[in-house]
């Protein structure tokens, strides 16, 4: 599985790209081919908070829905609205267009508990 090296990565499978303060989050190829093909993605209402960890929307494929958890605390700016209309988009391309939320991040160091490429595909391996 390639991972792009400038990501970090959660335990839960979400994988997040961090630029100054805003934070975009997405679920990991490994997540969405584990799932199958997503017919619904649940996502939350902008200038909603949320801790490191918490539930903040789900993902519904075929045969399950799976919870999406924050991997960082932070203020909802923008959701990804064309999941909305196309949610396979994050089964054919989960790292680019397939990105779920943007957030305003509360506290880089949170970054420190999360993985690097590399260690995550170590534990999905």
């Amino acid at each position: 599985m390639e991972l792009p090296k400038d990501l970090y990565f959660s335990k839960e499978h979400t994988w997040v790209l961090v630029e100054n303060n805003i934070a975009t989050v997405g679920i990991t190829a490994y997540a969405q081919n584990e799932l199958g093909e997503i017919v619904y993605v649940d996502l939350p209402n902008v200038n909603h908070h949320f801790k490191q960890d918490d539930v903040f929307g789900s993902v519904e494929a075929i045969k399950t829905v799976s919870d999406l958890f924050m991997p960082l605390s932070g203020k909802i700016i923008e959701t990804n609205e064309q999941l909305l209309k196309e949610p396979s988009t994050v089964n054919s391309n989960p790292f680019d267009n397939g990105w779920m939320v943007k957030i305003e991040i509360e506290d880089l160091r949170e970054t420190e508990n999360l993985l690097t490429a590399e260690r995550y595909a170590q534990l999905n391996n």
